[in-house]
């Protein structure tokens, strides 16, 4: 299972590329720290929801070394 689908494995504080919901259709990829982690369930197949400092909130792709 990849890291993006497990919550235990994203922080708050971490740098992750996300897919924003208006960008679900193209795949767009936006980059940003994570200030809250707001799936509840230890997975999720689409990737783990976050809100972003900026306030924007998506699910996450990858995480950024």
């Amino acid at each position: 299972m990849e890291p993006s689908q497990q919550r235990s494995q994203i922080k708050p504080g971490m740098r992750v590329r996300v897919v924003l919901k208006q960008d679900q259709r193209s795949g767009a990829l936006t980059v940003g720290i994570v200030k809250e982690v707001l799936t509840n369930s230890p997975t999720h197949p689409h990737g783990i929801k976050v809100r972003l400092m900026d306030g924007r909130v998506g699910r996450v792709h990858t995480i950024v070394k």
